[in-house]
Formats: C-alpha cells, sequence, structure tokens
C-alpha cells in the first residue's frame, strides 16, 4: 500500500557514482560468460538509486500517512476548542466573532487556543494523571493536542516538510513507527522532568523525524558523497531549534527526548543495502554480504540503547522519580532564567472567595490580588483568572 514502481534516491547528499571500472568476480572459463560480465559491468554505470531497482529498501511510495497525522492533529485541535467553549466557560475571549470556537485571552494563551483546563480534559501529560491515576495513556495522547494555533501551524508545517520527503524514501510503516515511537519517547523524558505543568504538542515526534535523518546518514554512510556538509547543515537546524527551547513555556525536555529517541531508532529503521551488495547483488559468483559490520555494529547498540532507555524511563516514572533530584542542572536544559523572564513552572494556584455576586482571588505564586464582579463563576472562569493573576 502506498508503494509506487518509480526509482528513488536518497534524502540528503548526492549518492557516489562509480563507473564500471570497480572489480567484479570473472569466469575466464568461457568467452560467453566474459561477455555476459562486460554487458553487466556496463550497465554499473548508473546511480547508487538506479542500481537498486527491485531492492525492497528502494522502493518509491507515495505520501499518505503524515497528511493524515497532519489532519488528525486539526482535527483534534478543532474538536478541542469546540469543548474549551470559552464564551461560556470564560468570558473573556478573543476572536469572540468564533462563537464557540474563539480562543482564550491573549493574555492567558498568546498561542491562540483553549484554556489549560480544556487541555488537560483532553489528554494533555500531567505527571499526576499518570503515576497516580493509572493514566499512562496521556504519554501517547499528548502528542496530538496543541496548545494554540500558532503552536498547530510550526509543528504541522515542520512535519509536512520533513515528514512526507521521508515517507517517499522510507514507505509510511518506518516513518510512521519512527514518529509515533519518538513521541513517546519524548513524553517520558518530559514526565520525568517537568513534573507540574501540562505539556502538549508533537514536537517530540518531529524531532524524532530530525534524528531519524541524522542517524539515517551515519548508518548509510558508504551511499552519500558530500556527508559533511550534510551533516552539519542538520545539526545547525537542531540546534538552533533546541536552543529556541530555553525560552519560557517551551518543553524542550520533549524535543530532546523525541530526538534521541528518533536518532536511535533511526539506526534500526532506516539501514539500507552499502555499495558493494548492490553493485553485485545479480553477480553469478559470490557476492558481500547486504550489510557492512559497521552498520550491523549500529544496529544491534542503538536497539539495545533504544530498550534500555524505555525500560529505565518508564519504571522511573512509574515509580514517582523525580528526574531534578538527580540532574541538579538538567532543568536549564528547558529554560534558562534571565532579567527578562522567569521560569518559574509552577502551575498558577490561587484562594478565592465568593460574596455575593464578589469574586476576591489571591495568586499563590506572586502574592497578586484581585476583585471581580461574578455570579456563580464556572471552574473554567476561575481558572483562567487565575492564570491571568499570577502572570
Amino acid at each position: 500500500m502506498g508503494e509506487k514502481d518509480s526509482e528513488t534516491a536518497p534524502i540528503w547528499g548526492k549518492t557516489q557514482q562509480r563507473e564500471s571500472s570497480d572489480i567484479h568476480p570473472v569466469n575466464i572459463e568461457s568467452s560467453n560468460q566474459s561477455g555476459q560480465h562486460r554487458s553487466l559491468n556496463r550497465s554499473r554505470g548508473g546511480s547508487y538509486a538506479e542500481r537498486g531497482r527491485g531492492v525492497k529498501e528502494f522502493r518509491s511510495w507515495f505520501s499518505w500517512l503524515i497528511p493524515c497525522f497532519v489532519i488528525a492533529n486539526v482535527v483534534v485541535f478543532v474538536i478541542t476548542m469546540y469543548v474549551n467553549n470559552c464564551p461560556k466557560k470564560s468570558g473573556d475571549c478573543f476572536a469572540g466573532f468564533l462563537g464557540r470556537f474563539s480562543f482564550q485571552s491573549t493574555r492567558e494563551n498568546p498561542l491562540l487556543g483553549p484554556s489549560s483546563l480544556t487541555l488537560r480534559t483532553m489528554g494533555g501529560l500531567e505527571v499526576k494523571k499518570v503515576v497516580k491515576g493509572d493514566e499512562g495513556w496521556r504519554l501517547l495522547s499528548c502528542n496530538w493536542l496543541h496548545g494554540g494555533v500558532v503552536h498547530l501551524l510550526v509543528n504541522m508545517l515542520t512535519l509536512l516538510f520533513i515528514g512526507m520527503r521521508m515517507e517517499r524514501e522510507f514507505g509510511f510503516i518506518r516513518i510512521g513507527l519512527l514518529y509515533l515511537i519518538s513521541g513517546f519517547g519524548g513524553s517520558i523524558l518530559s514526565a520525568l522532568f517537568l513534573r507540574s505543568n501540562i505539556s502538549v504538542g508533537a514536537s517530540g515526534a518531529v524531532f524524532g523525524l530530525l534524528g531519524g535523518m541524522l542517524s539515517e546518514i551515519f548508518i548509510n554512510w558508504t551511499i552519500y558523497s558530500n556527508k559533511v556538509v550534510t551533516i552539519i547543515t542538520l545539526v545547525l537546524i537542531v540546534a538552533v531549534n533546541l536552543g529556541l527551547g530555553v525560552l519560557p513555556g517551551v518543553d524542550n525536555f520533549a524535543h530532546i527526548g523525541g530526538f534521541a529517541t528518533g536518532f536511535l531508532l533511526g539506526f534500526v529503521l532506516l539501514i539500507r543495502p552499502h555499495y558493494g551488495w548492490i553493485n553485485q547483488r545479480n553477480a553469478p559468483l559470490g557476492k558481500p554480504h547486504k550489510y557492512k559490520v559497521y552498520q550491523v555494529i549500529l544496529w544491534t547498540v542503538s536497539l539495545l540503547l533504544l530498550l534500555g532507555w524505555f525500560i529505565t524511563g518508564l519504571i522511573s516514572l512509574f515509580n514517582n522519580v523525580d528526574g531534578n533530584k538527580h540532574c541538579a542542572w538538567c532543568h536549564y536544559l528547558s529554560c534558562v532564567p534571565t532579567s527578562r523572564w522567569s521560569c518559574n513552572r509552577e502551575p498558577a494556584s490561587c484562594t478565592t472567595t465568593q460574596l455575593g455576586n464578589q469574586l476576591s482571588m489571591t495568586c499563590l505564586r506572586n502574592g497578586k490580588s484581585g476583585s471581580y464582579i461574578l455570579a456563580n463563576p464556572s471552574d473554567s472562569r476561575i481558572n483562567s483568572l487565575c492564570v491571568q493573576l499570577c502572570r
């Protein structure tokens, strides 16, 4: 399904071009066989991708799964906004002409999206509910939720640009697994270090695709030219994006966890036969092994590290281990405090007093107080006011 008959070429760089001067086994006892070898050698002047015709690792695929992932994320966001129902539950909304689908106030959510309470209801990653509420499914569901339109657009455009290209090269099964498992790995690392905030977004899964692209170059090293330039380009892209993750409000642990998981998984899922095997796979005499020794070593080590990471991470998470207690500096990987912003990630918490139609509220984080004329405010409305008061 999704397979096309046309030829394919690797994603990054150019494949090496080798002419018929390559040495191949020749049976000199038969002039007819020698003629066949000469004909075979002449056919070997094409590109690596052309020589890979008929090999399953080099089929060209039609990209349909990644667009389906994008559609699913958009549909989930629309449903989330429907459930949010800002006009009824909060009252203080942005873009009120959208009615039920209007956004929370930009003071509460600058990304143009729902309230944190709605994200929690829809399956956002909250450690307490995962560990004490037996809601482990949140490690997966959080990857399909987004904090706002801005958040959704950035992730989906990146997913389309990277994911569709990778799916055309490696097929929907391998790229689908790379995306989903990377998102899961990002959620685990996020839950180990961000203990009090709700985390949502497909960023971990998208970073997993970037990690897979990088490891694919290493595991298939012999088929590429201009490798150094390609690696430097990818590393710079990842470094810039991870650097932006130290800003407040960004879950960089999900990015790091997703990238690391995708990097290891790329060695396992995206391995391809080396040049020599492709070049001589149809030779009548002996041919080399399909994969080089270094490829087998990388594949094995990566699989073991991946299994070790998931086992250790899940055991630590469900035993309520706080990663910050074992790594005093790790919190700087997700936010670096400056004079312009704080990295306080504690959720907004307020004391409230209702006297008639007057609601008095005090933020426990910064001590600010406020009074509001509200009769029987909903929990969502109180939460929205508390978030604004604590900013």
